[in-house]
C-alpha cells in the first residue's frame, strides 16, 4: 500500500501527464461547483466529470499491488 504523499505525487504525476484531460476536468468542476447551468447541460456535466474520475481512476490505479 502506498503512503500519503506517495498517494499525492502519483495523483499529481498523472493530472500532469494528462493536461487537457485536467484543465477540462478543473473547468467542468468549477462551473458545477460556482455556477447554476441549466438543468440538461449541468446533467450532461455531471455525466461528463464522473466518465473523467473513472478514467482517471483506472489510469492511475492507486491501489493496486
Amino acid at each position: 500500500m502506498l503512503d500519503g504523499i506517495a498517494m499525492f505525487k502519483k495523483i499529481i504525476s498523472g493530472f500532469i501527464d494528462h493536461p487537457i484531460l485536467t484543465s477540462i476536468f478543473a473547468a467542468d468542476f468549477f462551473i458545477l461547483l460556482f455556477h447554476r447551468p441549466p438543468f440538461v447541460f449541468s446533467l450532461l456535466m455531471l455525466g461528463a466529470l464522473m466518465a473523467m474520475c473513472m478514467y482517471f481512476g483506472q489510469k492511475l490505479a492507486l491501489f493496486k499491488d
